[in-house]
């Protein structure tokens, strides 16, 4: 009965957690809509504005038309009116003049106005037009605005594009990348492009309002997929939405979906590091000052000729520095370790290690929390690597338990750790190409934590990786190349 009391209790907490997180988003939807629905406003002012703007403006040039028509008639017919008066008044004159010249009897007083005949010929009354220039039609200056009128009564708001859908089936998450697949509701072909959102998440279902990170966007997609890569999981989970948009305005977002982008993070554990290392977060690099106000004094032989550098072999346990306590003793003397600060105690996970050109010697790998302070990567039953040597004499090689495999492939630029605790199994691989170095096969009896040894040198780390589907593959068909724990025991120790 109390354990259904205390299923019931956290299903209900858990019910109210989601209502909460409803409530919030409520509240943020309301906001959104206020502060919307007030810039929507705003625009719909400036929009109408601009229109009785150009109203205004088409207003004052067909005015200025007439205007200027009207005066061009004007002064057309003034001009018409002008000539003719002339033309009347010159007339009358000439009129007089020839009246007058047949009222003369006398011939010789006659004789003088022989040219009477001619001006009257040539009056200027005979060439002047009494056709007007120009009409006192204005009709073509009319206008019909009742398309118009039907026009600006049809304004509508834009139509907006559907959401889309996003289909969880179609997307995929592999390889440290994200595949987001949608589909229309129904067919649009005004859509021009799309925009994807994400963000990521350590919360599933329903994005959350509060404590969230803000979306990232990504516009001008033209098609209904997308493929977001070289991504760090960092987190559970990313959401993902959607929205179309035509070539006015942007629809309304699809339905958010997330998904699990879960994977193994761990920074190193500088609590516990060898005080000869530099550790932060995912770098660790040989320090052979680190840690001197603590070390006791070291004997003058020990360094002779090494500038400060003692090597793994040769440093002396009188100079182990004293231990500082922290989430378990700190590494010390030959032992120039540092481990991951993230147990690994199920599942199947991938990290890559990257050394500097000049590191003389590292190794990768892992190892139980009961590895001694002392104790060196791969010299115990409680530790399994691979080791890379530089110094003196080239050697790569597999090490667990004292015991040494060497290993006839080159040592590659970076190297990718795939543990299988469940299935005991650690592999090593060239990260770019995915060719196998060397597997382990073993029964994990304890958590494991990812383990580093480095002198002269450094090494950078990339977490937050899937396993790559390449060596998923490869693990289904390992051949030969495979070693086991087992299998060092007949090699000779070094």
């Amino acid at each position: 009965a109390g354990e259904a009391l205390q299923r019931i209790i956290s299903t209900l907490a858990n019910k109210n957690d989601e209502i909460q997180n409803f409530i919030d988003t409520l509240h943020h939807t309301l906001k959104g809509v206020q502060e919307n629905s007030s810039n929507i406003l705003s625009e719909l002012d400036e929009e109408f504005d601009s229109l009785y703007s150009i109203l205004d403006e088409v207003k004052e040039s067909m005015i200025n038309c007439i205007k200027q028509e009207q005066a061009r008639k004007s002064q057309e017919l003034q001009s018409q009116i002008s000539q003719c008066n002339n033309a009347l008044e010159n007339s009358e004159e000439l009129l007089e003049f020839a009246t007058r010249s047949l009222d003369i009897k006398e011939p010789e007083e006659f004789s003088k106005y022989v040219c009477v005949y001619h001006r009257v010929t040539m009056a200027s009354a005979f060439r002047l037009s009494l056709k007007p220039k120009v009409s006192d039609n204005m009709t073509h200056l009319m206008v019909d605005f009742s398309q118009e009128r039907q026009m600006l009564q049809t304004l509508k708001f834009l139509p907006v594009p559907k959401a889309p859908e996003i289909d969880p089936v179609e997307c995929l998450v592999a390889d440290n990348s994200v595949t987001v697949a949608w589909r229309m509701p129904e067919e649009d072909n005004k859509i021009d492009h799309f925009i994807l959102e994400h963000r990521k998440t350590n919360f599933d279902g329903l994005p959350r309002v509060k404590d969230e990170r803000c979306w990232e966007i990504i516009d001008n997609i033209k098609g209904t997929e997308y493929t977001l890569s070289g991504l760090k999981f960092d987190s559970k989970y990313m959401n993902f939405r959607v929205r179309a948009c035509n070539k006015a305005v942007a629809g309304e977002y699809s339905d958010p979906v997330t998904l699990e982008t879960k994977a193994l993070n761990f920074n190193l554990d500088n609590s516990s590091s060898h005080l000869n290392l530099k550790v932060e977060d995912t770098c660790v690099e040989w320090d052979p000052t680190g840690g001197k106000g603590q070390e006791s004094k070291i004997k003058g032989k020990e360094n002779k000729g090494r500038s400060g550098t003692p090597s793994p072999k040769r440093t002396s346990v009188g100079s182990r520095p004293p231990a500082v306590r922290g989430s378990r003793d700190r590494f010390t003397g030959e032992s120039y370790t540092v481990l991951g600060d993230t147990a690994i105690e199920s599942g199947q996970h991938y990290w890559e290690v990257k050394a500097q050109k000049d590191c003389k010697s590292y190794s990768v790998g892992v190892a139980y929390k009961t590895l001694g302070k002392f104790d060196q990567l791969g010299k115990t039953n409680t530790s399994w690597c691979i080791h890379v040597n530089n110094w003196l004499q080239n050697t790569f090689a597999a090490k667990h338990n004292n015991k040494v495999k060497a290993l006839d492939v080159t040592v590659p630029e970076k190297i990718g750790v795939f543990c299988d605790f469940d299935g005991g199994q650690l592999s090593f691989y060239d990260a770019n190409s995915k060719q196998l170095l060397y597997s382990f096969k073993t029964k994990f009896t304890q958590p494991v934590l990812p383990g580093f040894m480095v002198w002269c040198g450094g090494l950078s780390l990339s977490t937050g990786m899937q396993v790559p589907s390449a060596v998923r593959t490869l693990q289904k068909s390992e051949n030969g190349m495979t070693g086991s724990a087992s299998s060092l025991n007949n090699v000779v120790t070094q």
